[in-house]
Parts: C-alpha cells; sequence; structure tokens
C-alpha cells in the first residue's frame, strides 16, 4: 500500500470531478507515468510500449512509480490508446520519437473489414489484471482510459502521426459513407474496453480525443459528434465520473460539452476562466499549465500555476492538469512541488 488518507483525501479527486465541494483542488498529470523518471527508464529499458502493456504486473509497477514520489490524487492506468487496436489484430507499433504506426492503413471501405469487434476478456486480458491488481495497492481513484474514436481514426487512416491530417480530412470528406462506418466501429471498441475497464475496477475514465482540435466546428459536429455522443451516453450507466480531452480545442469546447463528459479537459491555449465559460457551470474543468513551463525555474513555473489557480477562482469543480501529457525532459523536482504549490495553496483559499 501507499499510506493510508482519509476518505475526504481519498476521494478528492472524484468529488472535484461531481462539481462537489473538496478540502483542496486535486492534482494529478496526464503522462505522470514516464520517461521523465528514472526508475521508469530503467524498468521498461528497451520495451516497445505496448510490449510493456501486455505484462499486468510491468504496468502495476509503472503505474505506481509517480506516486511514491508525489502525493498525487489520482493514477493513470499506464497504457496506451493503440492496445485495442493491436489487440483486435492490426499491426500496431509505437515507433521511438516518433508514434504510433500502422503497417496497412484503413483507407477504403474494404479495409474496414480488419476492425472487427473487441471481446475484453480476451483480447486485453492483461489491461484488465493490471486494474484489479491497482485496486489492491492504490489509496487514490484509478484513472481508465481510451482514445477518442477521431484520434484513433487519424493514426489509422494517416499510418503514423500526423501534423495536417491530410488523409484523414480527405476521407472523411471524400467519402462520408467510410468515414461514417469506421468511426462507428472505433467507437462501440472504444466504449467496450473503457467499460471493461470500469467492470475491473476503474473508478474514472478519460477519452483522449487528443487530436480533435485539427477540426473546425462545422465538421467536428457533423463528423466526430455522433460517434463520440454515442460513446459517452454508453457510459452514463457506469455511476463514474469521465474526462474529455482535447489539444487545441478552444473553438470546440461547446460542442465538446454537447457531446459528453462530466469533465472537460482543456490545453493552455484558452485561459482556463475563459475555458470554463464556454464548457458552462454544470461541467467540471480539467486543465491546464503548459507542460513546457515545467522546464523553466521554479519561480516562473509558481507565477503560471498560480495563474491557472486564480482563474479557477476556488469553484468546485476544478481538476489541475498540466494541457498536455509531461514532458519527458521535465525534472521531477518540478513537478513535486507543483503538487505541493496546488495543494497548499488551495487549503488556504478554503480555510
Amino acid at each position: 500500500m501507499l499510506g493510508v488518507v482519509s476518505g475526504l483525501e481519498r476521494d478528492r479527486f472524484l468529488r472535484a470531478c461531481r462539481l462537489q465541494p473538496v478540502d483542496r483542488t486535486p492534482v494529478w498529470f496526464m503522462r505522470q507515468a514516464g520517461r521523465y523518471l528514472p526508475e521508469y527508464r530503467d524498468l521498461r529499458g528497451e520495451r516497445d510500449i505496448l510490449e510493456a502493456c501486455r505484462s499486468p504486473e510491468l504496468a502495476v509497477e509503472l503505474t505506481l512509480q509517480p506516486l511514491r514520489r508525489m502525493d498525487l490524487d489520482a493514477a493513470i492506468l499506464f497504457s496506451d490508446i493503440m492496445v485495442p487496436l493491436e489487440a483486435i489484430g492490426l499491426d500496431v507499433r509505437i515507433a521511438p520519437d516518433v508514434g504510433p504506426v500502422v503497417a496497412n492503413p484503413i483507407r477504403s471501405p474494404a479495409d474496414l473489414a480488419r476492425l472487427r469487434p473487441i471481446e475484453p476478456e480476451a483480447d486485453v486480458a492483461h489491461v484488465l489484471e493490471a486494474v484489479r491488481l491497482l485496486r489492491k495497492e492504490l489509496t487514490v481513484p484509478l484513472i481508465g482510459f481510451g482514445g477518442g474514436p477521431f484520434t484513433l481514426a487519424s493514426y489509422l487512416v494517416e499510418g503514423r502521426p500526423s501534423r495536417h491530417h491530410e488523409r484523414t480530412k480527405a476521407l472523411m470528406h471524400g467519402d462520408p459513407g467510410t468515414w461514417r462506418r469506421l468511426m462507428e466501429a472505433l467507437g462501440e471498441l472504444v466504449l467496450a474496453h473503457l467499460r471493461a475497464q470500469v467492470s475491473a475496477g476503474a473508478q474514472a475514465l478519460q477519452l483522449f480525443d487528443s487530436w480533435a482540435g485539427a477540426l473546425d466546428p462545422t465538421d467536428y459536429e457533423r463528423s466526430v459528434l455522433p460517434t463520440t455522443r454515442a460513446l459517452f451516453d454508453g457510459l452514463q450507466d457506469l455511476g463514474v465520473p469521465v474526462i474529455h480531452f482535447g489539444v487545441e480545442t478552444g473553438e470546440l469546447l461547446e460542442t465538446m460539452r454537447r457531446a459528453g463528459g462530466d469533465v472537460i479537459g482543456v490545453d493552455w491555449r484558452v485561459p482556463l476562466d475563459r475555458a470554463w465559460e464556454r464548457v458552462g457551470p454544470d461541467r467540471a474543468i480539467q486543465g491546464n499549465l503548459d507542460p513546457a513551463v515545467c522546464l523553466a525555474p521554479w519561480k516562473a513555473v509558481r507565477a503560471k500555476a498560480l495563474e491557472v489557480l486564480d482563474r479557477a477562482g476556488g469553484r468546485a469543480g476544478h481538476v489541475f492538469n498540466l494541457g498536455h501529457g509531461v514532458l519527458p525532459q521535465t525534472p521531477v523536482g518540478t513537478l513535486q512541488r507543483l503538487v505541493d504549490l496546488v495543494h497548499e495553496t488551495t487549503v488556504r483559499e478554503r480555510t
């Protein structure tokens, strides 16, 4: 066990997600299990990320590492959004310094035949076992996650990370029927994957639709919103909070709200208070310190973090996080001080 905490401390993150009062602002970091930790680099070694994900014991240890370093209010399962795609037989790998690479991209109606429904207990048994093992160890909530349908579609169509998503948008506009079937298949796959994580013990979920910000509001509403909304609707009966996150989504926030999510995650490009105005007061919000700021001297990090907290205004429903994942070169000590700063500053505001 990682220590004994009170019920209020243990539930701080979940309470904030539900817009309930908390004793201090909860904080966790996207990619908090990662290459910035020397023990992570030592343990993972030369293993491919997807290979590491296939070992429940390794995934458990990598998930726990940052919690031994910092007083974080949630753990996020060590996994990858491409795990369920590999599990159904697609030729996927995570190339070093590149990201997800798909050997045979999906670009035609015939290619859709390679997308089969996922059977979680058979296909991703290792993920579910890691969740079960973690629940025995953790004293803070465990977040499960999956990739947003658009983000997964962009990798499958492009074949690798893309700056402009040219092939993805060409398929979306040029063959809307194939695009719709692709999105529906991915939506059903992600829904099954997320539901299985909750059944195994995950207490919250995050949908990483990281690249949805590549779309304008009209294209998002027409070509992404229906699938994403169906996905969120399919999670409602689980009773766990769900975070909806994307990058560069400032102009999509109102539409993302309609798509679903108890918490809307925002990056650093929109001030937190302005983002909250767009999302609305009936949703919690997560964010939104620029990860690159954490590479600066502590004085600068502190000033920017306090700015985020000031814009949150002490309102119920704020989960402090970065606006994207922790960068590999981030000093561990900076994140440790950042966690303490958020807790110490916000507890003073509420006393």
